[in-house]
């Protein structure tokens, strides 16, 4: 009868990644001969298909089983990743003063790079009508500017990459039914917020190529749309990795003890500051900020500069004014170390299970190791590699307080 009444459950049930029971039949009723009598079957014999589903009459959709949660989970940590690559080639891409070489985007036929003398010498001149080339680079050779044009082509193919790791695999995992219904608000969500990554990272070239006439500062990005820019690729990043890690790692059943919600709130705090900080990092390269006070820990003779309030409105300074940026950069990273310091030692207190430990201490551990290549890069006078690993180490410095975030997390009722 089963053969007759769901043949297309078959598929499912020999699918690795999905896992649906059909009713359960009742035993076969003892009448003394060969043959059985199947019993009607009782409300409530239904496990991975919800009896509601049934009883509408979509009992045929699949929901996602755990093999099937662990490849999201997986996918989704590739994807963090691939946003981690962008940012930290964006980075480079700002550190050699490469973002302004392509004046023009096109989604498809940018992919394509210069191949021929003579489409270089044309794509070259589209260059010298800027005002980065007639301030900054007036006597730059087309060597030079195929170096700086590559670092820019590659963080474009780069993100175009990062958008086809979200989207293609979305898609597929969709049509597979691999997706619960609150997963894919999720995806959806993250795969708007990479197409609008995209088109933010346009607005923010922009800014850099229009004429100025009244002012004759080197041309470089709004700080702000950089701030933009890099903020909403940090959600990106946080959103991905956090879903990511929900996914794949067990929860611990913690009681719930006052110090435990005091230790959960403290961990949230604290990544919310490494966030913020490194935000203000995109503020510091936005205004060459790293090449104002190349001291520490006092910023030339004195410990708060005198130049600090120099912009009126005063609410200026806080972003326009390089020496302020310096400043607040300073202070964030300070406040910063010192939360993730008191935040180990309060774990400390609490019996914790091994991995939550090895993220607390790891957080300990990168958070000194930041605050070193900080003070080296100002040191220094910001060079690109140094400037580049300190970047990169506000990225994993993220990761691991999201890391312990996650360990942390309540276990639902």
């Amino acid at each position: 009868m089963q053969r007759l009444l769901f043949p297309p459950l078959k598929a499912f049930v020999g699918s690795p990644c999905l896992r649906l029971l059909v009713p359960r039949a009742a035993p076969r009723a003892q009448c003394g001969c060969s043959c059985g009598i199947r019993r009607p079957l009782r409300p409530g014999q239904y496990s991975t298909i919800s009896e509601v589903a049934l009883q509408s009459g979509r009992g045929t959709v699949p929901l996602p089983s755990k093999a099937a949660e662990r490849v999201v989970g997986r996918w989704l940590l590739v994807c963090s990743g691939t946003v981690a690559g962008a940012v930290i080639l964006g980075g480079v891409t700002r550190l050699t003063e490469s973002g302004l070489s392509m004046v023009d985007w096109h989604l498809i036929k940018e992919m394509k790079p210069p191949t021929s003398q003579e489409e270089w010498e044309t794509e070259f001149q589209k260059y010298q009508q800027f005002p980065e080339f007639k301030i900054l680079n007036h006597d730059m050779t087309l060597a030079e500017f195929k170096f700086i044009w590559y670092m820019e082509y590659s963080h474009r193919m780069w993100g175009r990459l990062v958008g086809l790791a979200y989207i293609l695999p979305a898609v597929y995992f969709w049509r597979k039914g691999w997706l619960s219904r609150g997963m894919k608000g999720r995806v959806l969500a993250l795969c708007g917020l990479v197409c609008f990554q995209g088109l933010l990272g346009w607005y923010m070239v922009k800014s850099g190529l229009e004429e100025k006439p009244d002012s004759h500062d080197i041309p470089r990005v709004s700080q702000y749309r950089l701030a933009a820019h890099l903020g909403s690729a940090l959600v990106l990043y946080c959103a991905s990795l956090w879903t990511a890690l929900s996914l794949l790692l067990s929860q611990h059943k913690l009681p719930e003890t006052r110090q435990l919600l005091w230790l959960r709130r403290c961990a949230h705090g604290t990544a919310g500051l490494v966030f913020l900080t490194a935000l203000s990092g995109a503020f510091v390269a936005g205004l060459d900020a790293g090449l104002v006070y190349n001291s520490f820990p006092k910023m030339g003779e004195s410990w708060i500069p005198e130049d600090l309030f120099t912009f009126s409105p005063i609410l200026r300074n806080v972003f326009e004014n390089p020496t302020m940026v310096q400043f607040d950069h300073r202070i964030l990273g300070i406040t910063s170390v010192t939360a993730v310091t008191a935040l180990y030692f309060f774990s400390r207190r609490i019996p914790l299970p091994r991995r939550t430990r090895v993220a607390a201490a790891t957080l300990l551990a990168l958070a000194y190791t930041q605050v070193g290549l900080g003070i080296s890069t100002l040191l220094m006078y910001v060079p690109t590699p140094l400037a580049a690993t300190h970047q990169s180490g506000s990225l994993a410095l993220l990761s691991v307080a999201l890391w312990l975030m996650n360990e942390l997390r309540r276990v639902p009722k």
